[in-house]
């Protein structure tokens, strides 16, 4: 029998969503961000930066998970899924 050497358990999901919340304003310092835990690994994440200004909504989104990627990597990443997301300016 091969000896496993145990992680520490995963972060709550709330707790999770505050790192993820915090990761996004530190990317984006005048964004209103709300991260919502929507299932382990699965959360709901809503951004409003000026940051985001003429930019489309795929690059608005990929400033987003560039912020949060290190939270998505690995083979027990704690986030496995944005589930939604919405990203915008705001002007809207």
């Amino acid at each position: 029998m091969a000896l496993q050497i145990l992680d520490a358990p995963p972060p709550e999901p709330d707790d999770l969503a505050k790192e993820l919340q915090r990761a996004i304003e530190a990317a984006l310092p005048d964004a209103e961000v709300v991260v919502r835990a929507a299932g382990p690994g699965h959360f709901e994440v809503e951004v409003v930066s000026a940051a985001f200004e003429g930019l489309s909504r795929v690059r608005q989104q990929q400033r987003v998970y560039a912020a949060i990627g290190k939270f998505m990597q690995g083979e027990r990443a704690p986030v496995h899924a944005v589930d939604r997301m919405t990203t915008r300016t705001p002007r809207g």
